[in-house]
């Protein structure tokens, strides 16, 4: 058998080598940030820098998220009563689910406790666990608010004309549309084409209140 063909068999390629290693470092870094996310919600200690002011964007998966906790906790006493007899597997379904709640509880509390901020250095536009972008006053030409509604599993980043856009949707939908002065280098989780580096013109993004963080824009920019 060639080494090409070798390749082919054991799935040895450098891009597939490439992609199980993000895979592992994103999720080493969720499952720390569900904790760091709990601690946060905990002592009531949202990441928003002081001067800055956070704003939420959670409304429309908020109550999903709920639904699947109290779920959660239902199932795992139903689950323990079920499988009492058997000590192994009993251990096995009561610790995957405390960890499936846990996992739940911390990704709620991220989207409670790393709002998008809105301060004297710029912008950050957020969305749950990972994503995270820092924008600089001096890149962002204009912000308003616009609603855009897409098809399920629509890309993240596509050509809207002779824009190129990048898509933070909450349940399918945006409201924030942050035009950049230039092409503005964009990192998001992950590979391509859903993730890594892309050079984008727009920025679309949900905010429960928009209004609002349009108030503080024109504020913060004088």
């Amino acid at each position: 058998m060639t080494d090409v063909a070798l390749d082919r068999v054991v799935g040895g390629s450098p891009h597939f080598w490439a992609r199980v290693w993000s895979f592992a470092k994103r999720a080493l870094w969720v499952e720390l940030r569900i904790y760091e996310s709990l601690w946060r919600c905990i002592v009531r200690r949202p990441a928003v820098p002081s001067g800055a002011m956070g704003f939420g964007y959670v409304r429309p998966v908020r109550m999903i998220l709920i639904v699947f906790i109290v779920l959660s906790v239902v199932e795992i006493p139903i689950l323990d009563l079920i499988v009492h007899r058997w000590l192994p597997i009993r251990i096995a379904f009561l610790a995957l689910g405390i960890w499936g709640l846990t996992w739940m509880l911390g990704l709620l509390s991220a989207y409670l406790t790393r709002p998008h901020v809105v301060g004297p250095a710029g912008m950050r536009v957020r969305d749950g666990l990972e994503i995270d972008l820092p924008l600089p006053w001096d890149v962002i030409a204009s912000v308003r608010a616009i609603a855009h509604r897409s098809m399920e599993k629509s890309p993240r980043f596509f050509d809207d004309g002779e824009d190129r856009v990048c898509a933070l949707r909450i349940a399918d939908a945006t409201n924030v549309e942050i035009r950049f002065e230039a092409a503005t280098p964009l990192r998001l989780p992950g590979l391509p084409p859903r993730g890594g580096v892309h050079e984008c013109t727009v920025l679309r993004f949900w905010a429960d209140e928009p209004e609002s963080l349009l108030a503080e824009v024109r504020t913060q920019i004088g």
